[in-house]
């Protein structure tokens, strides 16, 4: 049994990603039926007549509901309760405080000491001391009010509920004062007070108010009830009615043909809802999740044949099919969420951004069919799936060819107006063909299409994220890894630079030959740029980096200057490893060599050795052979390149011979055994090659030299 499992242990880990994708799609679907009629506002009703099934409400619409709760908040009267204690507090510490700064008042203000006129025996301090209180006391009696913020616009008209004595009546918010008015009220009065009291000028009776400070005693005693305001704010609320009126079993709704007008649509929003929640209950509820279930199972059985049949490098995996399934249920979240949240249009959300991502990081035919597979369970979100699938399809194939290797933000950018438009043409096309009239497209539909290309700029920090969570690699990597300022390369340049002039002529090769035969140029380039940065360790050991006829090896036994040469691979790896590139450039390392023999020590060993038995692994690199197209191009471009700086003579007689030889040798060594490339495929590099080396090495013109 634990054989079994582990023999099938690849094929149970991905039926067990593709079932948990399956159960968590169907959770998010709605435990409701499926309406079997489509229609949209203000276009006809292509179905037969319709007649009302059993008796159902018309319920109000979104906009309707929003109008009359506004309505009944506008009109709504909030709660306070009147607190008489302030008064008595204040007008307390007034007077304490009025007491300690009598001495100081005085002395600043003299007159305040002269006889009230009228009733000498009191001086002008006790008389304005007494007023005080009366207009304090006046004051806190009329109210002092202090509006919650969100009541700030309101006008002064607006009614209030005071509480008093367990009693709610209600008030104009022009009878109370607020701490601005109380404050203007007793300066005014207090200053006309003392001009008939007084022989002060204004100037320095507002002085004197100023002085007195009195805005310390004023203090709100209008208390809002923020608990009884809520609990009478959603009773006025929840008495509004959500319907408008009902509809008769028997009664014609709609006939062929017919507009769907603004009452229609209402009552057919009504009926949809009332029959899809009827469905939803009982034994019904059971069948509805059987036919989701078959619905979504059947399309990610697809998804799951069309990885195990076309894409077994995909399939075989884990990280790729979990981060495929990831961008499928994303999607379809997504799409629930718009389902839900009726603001939240679906045409907003960027479909496109699943076969932009799938085509960076796989290929354009992964990112089609994953993104007609995604369409189509999407499809099951939407008001009208027909129009959805007919606008999205075509959207997604837009995305793949406008933004076929993104190696620049200003591609992103043009692939995002292509999208807007796109959308905005097919959207018009149908509007035109099923209204017949311009004037009843809906504009609203082209600012959405406009918020689904901007949120399209997304997935540039989102192919940042996935490269780090999933190890994969984007054109965009690989142009900033093939770039000669990258630290590792800038030391190459300065430590071997025969080693880095030699990577940059095999990633010139190994480009056009990729280019050539499909493949992907942007990654063979970069492992180029890197495949030899092992010999960073010791580059005079290398015939490029050696200058003066100096060669280390003059000295050594054979078998040890072959170690040295293979030893770059694996320094070449681990260095790689320290500097975190990515693993498919440390894949290009390990296999540029594959198990090929360094020939030149292993041949001088045998002729030195005749008789002796020789231990091959000694000459031998530890492979890999290359396993995907472009590293056996990079193997081809590698040996090829280094070669023909050996020539003597650059007649395209030589370069034939030596390209033939070179891989034809590769061929005879089995080193393109796990490699996905043909003998046509070959043939044509090779022809790449000698075109490219010809080039390079064809005949100069021989100036004639300046006569003295």
């Amino acid at each position: 049994m634990i054989d079994t499992i582990r023999k099938y242990s690849k094929s149970i880990n991905r039926i067990l990603l593709f079932a948990a994708a399956v159960a968590l799609v169907i959770y998010i679907f709605p435990r409701q039926g499926k309406f079997m009629f489509e229609y949209a506002k203000g276009k006809p009703w292509r179905h037969s007549t319709l007649i009302a099934p059993f008796d159902f409400p018309i319920y109000k619409t979104q906009a309707e509901l929003k109008t009359e709760r506004e309505q009944a908040l506008s009109n709504f009267r909030p709660y306070f309760s009147f607190q008489s204690q302030q008064a008595e507090e204040q007008i307390t510490r007034f007077d304490q405080e009025m007491g300690q700064q009598k001495a100081r008042l005085i002395n600043t203000y003299p007159i305040l000491n002269a006889p009230l006129p009228g009733n000498p025996e009191y001086a002008l301090f006790s008389g304005l001391r007494a007023q005080t209180r009366r207009l304090l006391q006046e004051v806190y009696d009329k109210g002092i009010i202090l509006l919650p913020e969100e009541y700030h616009d309101r006008p002064d008209a607006m009614v209030l509920m005071l509480v008093k004595n367990n009693f709610a009546e209600p008030y104009e918010l022009s009878e109370f004062y607020t701490y601005t008015t109380a404050y203007r009220h007793l300066s005014n009065e207090l200053i006309r007070y003392l001009g008939s009291r007084s022989e002060l000028q204004r100037e320095t009776a507002e002085a004197l108010i100023s002085d007195l400070q009195l805005n310390r005693f004023l203090e709100n005693n209008l208390i809002y009830e923020e608990e009884r305001t809520e609990q009478e704010k959603n009773q006025a609320l929840s008495n509004l009615s959500l319907t408008s009126g009902v509809v008769i079993a028997g009664q014609r709704i709609i006939d062929t043909g017919e507009l769907i007008n603004d009452e229609t649509a209402k009552i057919l929003d009504s009926l949809k809802l009332q029959y899809e929640a009827s469905l939803g209950k009982g034994v019904s509820q059971y069948f509805i999740i059987l036919g989701q279930t078959l619905l979504v199972a059947l399309l990610f059985q697809i998804i799951f044949f069309f990885l195990y049949f076309f894409r077994k490098d995909v399939y075989g995996k884990l990280s790729s099919v979990l981060f495929l399934l990831l961008m499928v249920v994303a999607m379809v979240s997504l799409a629930q969420l718009s389902f839900k949240a009726e603001a939240f249009s679906i045409y907003i959300i960027p479909f496109a951004i699943l076969p932009i991502i799938i085509r960076i990081f796989f290929d354009s035919r992964l990112a089609f069919f994953l993104h007609v597979s995604t369409v189509l369970l999407a499809a099951l979100f939407a008001r009208n799936s027909f129009e959805f699938v007919i606008i999205q399809i075509p959207a997604g194939l837009t995305a793949m060819f406008s933004l076929y290797r993104m190696v620049r933000r200003s591609q992103l950018v043009r692939a995002a107006i292509l999208i807007i438009l796109t959308y905005s043409l097919l959207y018009t096309g149908l509007a035109l063909w099923q209204e017949g009239d311009i004037s009843r497209i809906d504009y609203n539909m082209y600012i959405q299409f406009i918020i689904n290309g901007g949120l399209l700029l997304l997935v540039y920090p989102l192919i940042y994220i996935f490269e780090k969570l999933f190890g994969f690699l984007s054109d965009v990597t690989l142009v900033e890894l093939a770039d000669t300022n990258h630290p590792v390369l800038r030391r190459l340049a300065e430590k071997a630079p025969g080693t880095f002039q030699h990577s940059i002529q095999v990633g010139n090769l190994a480009q056009e030959a990729v280019y050539k035969i499909g493949g992907n140029p942007l990654l063979v380039r970069a492992g180029a740029m890197y495949h030899d940065i092992g010999k960073l360790g010791s580059p005079m050991y290398f015939t490029e980096n050696q200058a003066n006829g100096l060669n280390p090896h003059a000295h050594l036994p054979y078998e040890e200057s072959a170690q040295i040469i293979i030893h770059h691979v694996e320094s070449g790896i681990k260095m790689a490893q320290k500097e975190k590139l990515p693993r498919q450039i440390i894949d290009f390392i390990a296999t540029h060599h594959g198990t090929l023999k360094t020939l030149y020590f292993y041949n001088s060993y045998m002729n030195q050795n005749p008789d002796k038995e020789i231990d091959v692994t000694l000459f031998t690199y530890p492979g890999p052979t290359p396993f995907t197209k472009e590293m056996a191009v990079l193997m081809m471009a590698d040996s090829v390149e280094a070669a023909s700086r050996s020539l003597k003579t650059y007649t395209d007689d030589d370069i034939d011979r030596l390209v033939e030889n070179i891989i034809n040798h590769h061929i005879a060594e089995n080193q393109f055994i796990n490699a996905p490339i043909t003998f046509k495929e070959i043939s044509e590099v090779k022809d790449i090659f000698k075109q490219k080396l010809k080039n390079i090495y064809h005949a100069r013109i021989e100036y004639p030299e300046l006569k003295k």
